[in-house]
C-alpha cells in the first residue's frame, strides 16, 4: 500500500535538528560556566601555592597554561583520572566548582631542571590523594621526554589529613627513580621501554 504523503515532514525534521542544536548549544554554555579553558589562567579557580613550592619560581600565566595543557595530554595517555568526577585529573584545575583544588607548579629553587608540583585535593579526607599523586608522579616522569624538566617532584598539600605519610611515600618513590629509574613502589628493576609499555596497558598510571 502506498504511503500517505507527509507535507510537514521536512518541517518536523528541521524542528528536531533545531531543537538538538539548541540543546547542544545550551550544554556547551553550561560547560563553559563550569569549566575554564585549557588556554586560560584563572587564579581565582586555582589553589594558592603551598609550602612545597616555597622558594620556587611559581608558574603563572602562559607558563602555567603551557605545562598544564601538556599535563592533560600526559594524564590522558597514562590514565590519570579522578574516579569521583570521572574526568582527567588535569581538568580539576579548570573546575569552577572546586576553586581551591588542583595542581600548582614551581621551578625548584635549587635546580631549574626540576619542577615541583603540589596537589591540593577537594577535601582533607579525599581517599584518592595517595593514588592520584603517585599516578601523577609516574605519568610525568615516565614520559619525561615530553616536557623540559629532568624530573617532576610531587607532593600533596598539608590540607590532607594523611599528607605526611603520602609525601614520605612520594619521596621514597622519587629517590628510587633517581637511583635505578624505577617508577613503581617495591620494583627493584630499572625502567625500560617494555616496563613503560606494561605500565600503560596493564594498570592506570
Amino acid at each position: 500500500m502506498p504511503g500517505f504523503p507527509r507535507p510537514f515532514a521536512s518541517e518536523d525534521a528541521d524542528e528536531r535538528r533545531s531543537s538538538s542544536s539548541a540543546t547542544k548549544s545550551h550544554n556547551a554554555d553550561a560547560d563553559t560556566d563550569t569549566f575554564d579553558g585549557y588556554d586560560e589562567f584563572v587564579p581565582a579557580h586555582l589553589p594558592e601555592p603551598g609550602p612545597f613550592l616555597d622558594g620556587g619560581d611559581v608558574l603563572e600565566g602562559d607558563d602555567h597554561v603551557a605545562f598544564h595543557r601538556l599535563t592533560r595530554e600526559i594524564f590522558e595517555e597514562r590514565g590519570v583520572y579522578d574516579a569521583t568526577f570521572g574526568y582527567n585529573l588535569a581538568r580539576l584545575n579548570l573546575d569552577a566548582r572546586h576553586p581551591d583544588a588542583g595542581f600548582r607548579y614551581a621551578v625548584a629553587p635549587d635546580d631549574p631542571d626540576v619542577l615541583l608540583a603540589e596537589f591540593t585535593p577537594t577535601t582533607k579526607f579525599c581517599p584518592q590523594s595517595d593514588s592520584l599523586t603517585v599516578g601523577s608522579f609516574r605519568a610525568w616522569n615516565g614520559l619525561a621526554e615530553r616536557h623540559e624538566y629532568d624530573r617532576v617532584s610531587v607532593a600533596v598539600a598539608p590540607l590532607h589529613h594523611d599528607s605526611t605519610r603520602t609525601n614520605e611515600k612520594l619521596r621514597d618513590l622519587e629517590a628510587r627513580s633517581r637511583d635505578d629509574g624505577s617508577l613503581r613502589e617495591g620494583d627493584p628493576r630499572g625502567a625500560t621501554e617494555s616496563d613503560d609499555e606494561d605500565d600503560g596497558s596493564a594498570t592506570p598510571f
